[in-house]
């Protein structure tokens, strides 16, 4: 897939398409490249942009609120995520922090309860570039805990579910030893009890942090925090084995 760009527009088309816009009609090539500008038959450029991490959150099917791309990074920093990672992750909704991850060279397995936002996951990833090194299953991790843990410990188990809890309890099996967690929730109350979970589990290093991000509006009068848009988006709960 390939985005095409043109001012504050973009649409995301695959190589060999044509896109129609009030701009014209742009044909393209099989063998385009990220950089190449296109012109519509009415002479409009537009600039072939290769994906990236921020853009398959813009651009990826949603079936909900997937994690913010802020979010993500605090995941990947606290926990060190990397290339040849082996990484169990629940609540996959849209699918945007498995796919970060597969892009970091991990291997994910990735539980959806929901068979159609499954579906939908499992073509994101295609978008994505990572349907190799993703596995999205349908069902429910809680139910799956028993069999994980009696196979190869992961390094990096990640949950965006309402009962994290359930699964934060068997962490201690599912995860190799010095394998960390992440656990996102919209409500303390879900972090408190993955909190306790995880001392119950025998973790260590557990802390909880609200991410709380400002933009900055800068005009000609001066520069001050944005007074739109929502700064927090939830909670982040991390631990180590």
């Amino acid at each position: 897939m390939i985005l095409l760009v043109h001012g504050d527009r973009e649409y995301l088309r695959e190589p060999g398409d044509e896109l129609h816009t009030d701009l014209g009609v742009v044909d393209i090539p099989i063998d385009v490249d990220s950089g190449d500008t296109l012109e519509t038959h009415l002479g409009e450029e537009f600039r072939a942009r290769e994906l990236r991490g921020p853009d398959l959150f813009n651009h990826l099917e949603r079936t909900g609120a997937p994690m913010m791309p802020r979010d993500i990074g605090l995941v990947i920093g606290h926990t060190g995520a990397a290339a040849g990672d082996r990484v169990l992750d629940a609540g996959t909704g849209t699918g945007i922090l498995a796919a970060y991850l597969g892009r970091l060279g991990a291997d994910v397995t990735t539980y959806e309860r929901d068979a159609d936002f499954a579906e939908v996951a499992r073509d994101n990833m295609a978008v994505a570039g990572v349907a190799d090194t993703v596995d999205v299953r349908t069902g429910d991790l809680t139910e799956e805990t028993d069999a994980l843990a009696g196979a190869e410990p992961f390094d990096l188990l990640t949950l965006d579910t309402e009962d994290a809890p359930e699964v934060v309890a068997s962490a201690g099996e599912l995860l190799a030893a010095g394998g960390y967690l992440a656990v996102y929730s919209p409500f303390v109350e879900n972090s408190r009890a993955t909190v306790a979970a995880a001392e119950a589990a025998g973790l260590s290093d557990i802390e909880t942090i609200e991410t709380i991000q400002r933009e900055l509006t800068v005009d000609d009068r001066g520069t001050r925090p944005s007074t739109a848009g929502v700064g927090h988006t939830g909670y982040l709960t991390f631990a180590r084995r």
